[in-house]
């Protein structure tokens, strides 16, 4: 392997382990861990650690875990609410090990890239996630789950075997992000802000079932506590000048 071919690699590797990580961390680790023990590919030095039967064990069993739980309504975006605080620190640490040791500056600046990248790929992942959860039948959870699965692993081997087919797909997902993420967020909002309609009109219908009577007619009771049969008194006008 030349050294463009070499550089096209470490970068789609990088990108790659990011990007999954943000999606699917658990099978990111399993899968590259696996490949690397059983000689398939070979891992940088610094990701070598991945190999180790520990590792993978546990990443299988975590993965089993998320398998069951992203695809149950409501407990799915616990999840990943929970995870956004795993996926992206794991996501700068795959990302900085692919480029391996040779320069520090180096390493450094692929976290930071590899850290946006899987920050970028959650938030599609959860806030879609949101949104499909407004539908109370459980079928289209378990489709986005297994397409994800589906993505981790197609998109991981690609990065392995197809490092520039890989990279031309990674910009049509990052220019799908710049124009998919505002809506995705604007379509959050709205929910958000129809369920607080929502409690606030069931808090108003409690209020009113509690005092017995509705507001508006509370008001018209207090303006007609005047006793019967004593006149308003009103100012008359000053006609004198």
């Amino acid at each position: 392997m030349d050294a463009y071919q070499q550089i096209i690699a470490t970068i789609a590797l990088m990108m790659g382990t990011a990007w999954a990580s943000g999606i699917n961390l658990y099978a990111t680790i399993a899968m590259l861990g696996f490949l690397g023990a059983t000689g398939n590919i070979v891992l940088p030095p610094a990701l070598t650690i991945l190999q180790d039967p520990l590792i993978i064990g546990a990443a299988s069993l975590m993965y089993c875990v998320e398998f069951f739980a992203d695809k149950t309504p409501g407990v799915d975006t616990g999840w990943d609410a929970l995870h956004s605080f795993i996926r992206i620190p794991a996501g700068v640490m795959l990302a900085a090990g692919a480029v391996g040791e040779v320069n520090p500056a180096l390493a450094i600046a692929a976290g930071i890239l590899g850290g946006s990248v899987s920050a970028t790929s959650h938030m599609i992942k959860a806030g879609s996630r949101v949104l499909i959860n407004t539908s109370p039948e459980p079928f289209s959870n378990w489709a986005a789950s297994f397409t994800e699965d589906l993505a981790v692993i197609g998109g991981l081997w690609l990065a392995l075997h197809s490092p520039l087919l890989f990279l031309v797909l990674f910009s049509l997902f990052l220019l799908l992000a710049i124009w998919l993420i505002p809506r995705i967020w604007a379509a959050i909002c709205t929910v958000a802000r129809k369920l607080s309609n929502f409690f606030d009109r069931n808090r108003q219908q409690e209020q009113t079932t509690a005092t017995g009577s509705h507001p508006s007619q509370q008001s018209a009771s207090v303006q007609s506590s005047q006793p019967p049969g004593i006149p308003e008194i009103t100012a008359k006008p000053d006609r004198s000048a």
